[in-house]
Parts: C-alpha cells; sequence; structure tokens
C-alpha cells in the first residue's frame, strides 16, 4: 500500500500515512487531531542496472565516435 505525507497547516506537523490510492486525495488529521492539512509531494528514486552489457566497439577501429576519428 502506498504511503503518503502530510504536513498540518495548524500546527507544522509532518507525517505519513498508508492508504490506497483510491484515497490519496481525502482529507487526513495530523497526530495532534487538526483537520487543516495538505498532502505533500514525493520524490522517488528509482536506481538499477541492465543485465545487458554496454556495447563494445567493433575490432578493427571505431572506438570513441564509431568513425576512426580518435585513431
Amino acid at each position: 500500500m502506498p504511503r503518503y505525507d502530510f504536513r498540518c497547516r495548524s500546527c507544522g506537523a509532518t507525517f505519513e500515512l498508508r492508504r490506497t490510492m483510491a484515497q490519496a486525495n481525502d482529507p487526513a488529521v495530523c497526530p495532534e487531531g487538526h483537520t487543516d492539512t495538505v498532502k505533500l509531494l514525493s520524490t522517488v528514486a528509482v536506481t538499477g542496472g541492465s543485465a545487458a552489457a554496454a556495447p563494445r566497439p567493433s575490432a578493427g577501429g571505431g572506438g570513441c565516435c564509431g568513425g576512426g576519428c580518435c585513431g
């Protein structure tokens, strides 16, 4: 289930809630009981690699630019 970050405009507290995507824009109550809250923009870092290896230059030249201009 996704988590969403909120900030209370009344007390300044930031908090997160786990809720379904269908409930993402529903009003949230801060831990202090205030209802004047706003959903914060969350950033997601996605990292990973590829299983495929980087292409290698072909035999006989072509290295950095593929046309033999570096050799």
